[in-house]
């Protein structure tokens, strides 16, 4: 593990929005989802929602990358447990959903540096009617073309950078929001990979990490790490 990994990974954690995200309503090509995670990664979030049913649930490493270890992708059986979640985790926040109504907004008229979830349908038949019913405002993509809608994970990735651009104005990623074990863990996992695996197989727990990112710990962890096995 080098400095620069150990830094590089502080900083993308010390970055991390955790009262922006978004949530799927029954997205049910896997592509799709995978794109979203990744496009979140980029813009800083930290956690995405899905609603899924149980038996089609996939998030598969060669299409996600590297982003499903950076983002918490929390798959839900519904859409009121979903929502239910979102409120749990960003308190106040605007729920908004990607939807053409009558009383629709530009996604860009939206004060996204507020604590901020937005829901966005499947491919083909669009944000289910609970999903709308949970929203506070509804949004819209200008079209001036003869196709109606984008790809979702295109038009998630129009909201998401909206969103980073006006946050990035406000200074929004100044703010160091991530929970401290958390960003333990990850930093732990994400510069320690080996180590990390050798401490769940044995069920220790992931000792302290100097500034430079080296492991603090003494001679009693180490002969525990090489030596015992998880009873």
């Amino acid at each position: 593990m080098t400095n620069k990994r150990y830094h590089r990974v502080k900083q993308v954690l010390d970055r991390r929005q955790t009262d922006l995200t978004v949530c799927l309503d029954e997205v049910h090509k896997h592509h799709n989802l995978s794109a979203i995670v990744r496009t979140a990664d980029a813009v800083g979030c930290h956690n995405v929602h899905a609603v899924w049913p149980k038996e089609q649930r996939r998030l598969t490493n060669n299409t996600s990358g590297g982003s499903k270890n950076w983002v918490e992708t929390h798959m839900h059986d519904d859409i009121d447990t979903a929502v239910a979640k979102i409120r749990e985790q960003i308190p106040g926040v605007q729920l908004l959903a990607t939807n053409l109504s009558d009383d629709a907004v530009d996604y860009r008229d939206i004060d996204y540096t507020q604590p901020t979830a937005f829901i966005v349908g499947q491919e083909r038949e669009g944000i289910s009617d609970k999903a709308l019913a949970h929203a506070d405002k509804h949004i819209v993509i200008p079209m001036r073309g003869m196709v109606q809608s984008l790809n979702v994970s295109v038009a998630a990735a129009l909201i998401l950078y909206e969103a980073q651009r006006q946050r990035e104005a406000k200074n929004c990623y100044e703010r160091d929001m991530l929970d401290p074990g958390i960003k333990h863990r990850l930093l732990f996992e994400g510069c320690h990979p080996i180590i990390a695996q050798q401490c769940k197989e044995k069920g220790l727990s992931y000792p302290a990490l100097d500034d430079e990112g080296e492991i603090i710990a003494d001679e009693t962890f180490w002969n525990t790490l090489r030596y015992k096995r998880k009873g």
